[in-house]
């Protein structure tokens, strides 16, 4: 899981500090986008083909992660 965690990076100077994959412009943000949109794996990797299929694992994981944050009720 480290591995996939490695891949996304934050850089303040870069796509405004946004999770970037691999020190590249290619934000998280787009690839959520992409899936969101119904492309597939595949898809994705032809229509960026400097990506590879880790990265797509780790901009997904990297959501999840975010997500997932405890509501306490008041």
């Amino acid at each position: 899981m480290h591995d996939l965690e490695s891949r996304i990076t934050t850089n303040p100077k870069q796509c405004g500090g946004r999770a970037c994959i691999r020190g590249m412009r290619i934000r998280v943000i787009d690839v959520l986008d992409l899936f969101a949109a119904g492309l597939t794996t595949q898809q994705i990797l032809e229509e960026m083909p400097d990506l590879q299929a880790e990265d797509l694992q780790a901009a997904l994981h990297y959501a999840a992660r975010k997500i997932d944050y405890p509501v306490l009720a008041g």
